[in-house]
């Protein structure tokens, strides 16, 4: 086979995206409270942005009132010479006045530097204050408990190796017989067993349970309270209780039903899922990016809740160095770069702002009937229809739906869950299936507790609607979706 070098040319088309635009993207898509987060972090990356303060005047450039010399040059731009036998009083006076700047500099309110006034509290110390300690995960918390359980060497051993397969919810994933190992013999399966009884005696109340039914004695053997009726039913009854036999549970255990559905809100008042007290992952709370009230002329008024995001600027002092000459070439590329990228940050939250204002308007525009009538007026809305009307591209419109949230009359909600598809009513408008889900939910709130709907009843509800388009199998779909089970696990005796 020969190899041999040759040239060749083609045309051809590569759609590339430039840094500007990739981050143009990343900021249109993210929420309020990520995008504090993020002009944090620019603020702590790039050197030339700061966050403007109130009554601060707006720098375009750099300043120009220094005092100018006879030729043409400033005081600071001439060469610095220091001769004998010449008079250097204004050399010398240059250096004094450098050292003036700088220290009026340093000590104003627009360095980055910015000294801090008497009695102005330390941002940065009180955030460290009001900074939440990092939470201790389960493993940790059961490990140090069991370091002050006394036992054998070897049920220490194992059940700090039992600890190691406790899942986040407190649940003992795997068996004790996988834990045994004959080539180290570190420890008996009796060992396993002892072990496994000292660890689910430790806090939680129900952790190292195999399974919910363990998880739930576990419990009531450590309550204070007298639950042998409640453990008795969920020992001997377990069965019939997942199947909802209720009437055959009281005639076993010859008592009335009224007592058996107050044993059922003592069980519910139970955990089953001990493991999440500790470790849990807080819930950031929601806020809204946007906020939709009434104007008193039958409009809709939208705006953005952006009033909280700090006002940032291009530090004037950098962007005067940035056009001396004289610096040196490495320093003066270095703040040249980090201005561009701070420009391009200002320019992404601006083009920001203006998407998800210009998305939010169209939006609300089309779901005027949601807002004055309810969760049943919400209109089928394609993305597609919004991308349209304003001019952009469909992804851009799934960007600026992400994660935001808005206020309105009808509670704070999802931007995203505005747009949906939908069916055709028997009065020939069009309704989205969140409307649908929402009828089928009221539905079941409405139903007698006693002689639950089935999907067929339910169907025949959601038909006298006017959703007549709407199948059985849709009925069990969005049952499914909405946590609701079957008619004979919703009944209630």
């Amino acid at each position: 086979m020969k190899m041999q070098l040759s040239n060749q040319m083609r045309m051809e088309q590569r759609m590339k995206l430039a840094p500007r635009m990739i981050q143009s993207m990343e900021v249109l898509q993210l929420p309020l409270m990520a995008l504090q987060e993020k002009i944090e972090a620019e603020l702590n990356s790039n050197p030339v942005l700061e966050q403007a303060e109130e009554g601060d005047e707006e720098t375009t450039g750099p300043e120009t009132n220094a005092e100018e010399s006879t030729d043409g040059e400033t005081i600071e731009q001439k060469e610095l010479r220091v001769l004998e036998n010449q008079d250097d009083r204004e050399d010398f006076q240059r250096l004094d006045n450098l050292g003036e700047g700088f220290a009026e500099y340093l000590g104003s309110d627009s360095g980055p530097y910015r000294a801090r006034r008497d009695g102005e509290p330390d941002k940065k110390q009180e955030a460290l204050q009001n900074t939440a300690d990092n939470k201790i995960s389960l493993h940790e918390y059961l490990s140090d408990q069991w370091r002050l359980v006394e036992a054998e060497p070897e049920v220490k051993k194992a059940g700090q190796r039992i600890i190691d397969f406790i899942d986040d919810k407190g649940f003992l994933t795997i068996h004790l017989e996988q834990l045994t190992s004959k080539d180290k013999n570190e420890f008996t399966l009796d060992h396993l067993n002892l072990a496994l009884t000292l660890v689910q005696r430790l806090d939680p109340p129900g952790v190292g349970a195999r399974d919910i039914r363990e998880c739930l004695m576990i419990q009531m053997n450590q309550s204070s309270e007298d639950l042998s009726f409640e453990m008795e039913l969920v020992e001997e009854h377990w069965d019939d209780l997942l199947e909802n036999h209720l009437p055959q549970i009281a005639q076993k255990m010859n008592c009335s039903m009224e007592k058996v559905n107050e044993a059922l809100a003592r069980l519910g008042r139970l955990d089953t899922s001990p493991g999440l007290q500790i470790g849990r992952t807080e819930n950031h709370p929601i806020t809204a990016d946007i906020l939709v009230e009434p104007d008193g002329a039958g409009a809709w008024q939208v705006t953005l809740t952006d009033n909280r995001l700090p006002s940032l600027r291009v530090n004037h002092f950098y962007l005067k160095m940035a056009h001396d000459r004289g610096l040196d070439t490495r320093t003066r590329d270095f703040l040249q770069q980090n201005i561009r990228s701070a420009q391009w940050f200002l320019d992404a939250i601006e083009q920001r702002k203006q998407t998800v204002l210009r998305v939010a308007t169209a939006v609300i525009l089309h779901q005027k009937d949601f807002l004055e009538k309810g969760r049943l007026f919400l209109r089928p809305l394609p993305m597609q229809i919004i991308a349209d009307q304003i001019g952009v591209h469909i992804s851009t419109i799934s960007r600026a739906v992400a994660g935001k949230y808005v206020q309105c009359p009808q509670g704070i909600l999802p931007l995203r869950g505005f747009f949906s598809s939908g069916t055709d009513t028997a009065d020939g408008q069009t309704r989205s299936w969140d409307a649908v889900k929402s009828r089928l939910q009221d539905i079941v709130e409405a139903e007698d507790k006693a002689n639950p709907l089935s999907d067929d009843e339910i169907l025949n509800r959601l038909h006298q609607s006017g959703f007549n388009t709407i199948a059985r199998r849709t009925v069990a779909k969005y049952r499914k979706l909405l946590r609701i089970p079957t008619a004979r696990f919703r009944k209630k005796y």
